[in-house]
């Protein structure tokens, strides 16, 4: 799954920690998912992109090998 949460990260001033904060979970998580390496759940997904005020799906997308 494509993510685009570093941009967006990037774009609201926000650091890896400061984001795992407003979002419940650990620097860690935030971490891996922006490097590919952990599926949020659909809830964390939710949260992430009302953080960011965007549509869940410009914050993710399926690629092909996710099908």
């Amino acid at each position: 799954m494509k993510n685009t949460i570093k941009i967006e990260r990037a774009r609201h001033n926000l650091t890896q920690a400061q984001l795992a904060e407003k979002a419940k979970v650990s620097r860690q998580t935030i971490n891996a998912m922006e490097l590919g390496k952990y599926v949020p759940s659909t809830v964390l997904a939710l949260r992430l992109a009302c953080i960011f005020d965007i549509e869940v799906t410009k914050l993710f997308s399926l690629e092909s090998t996710d099908w």
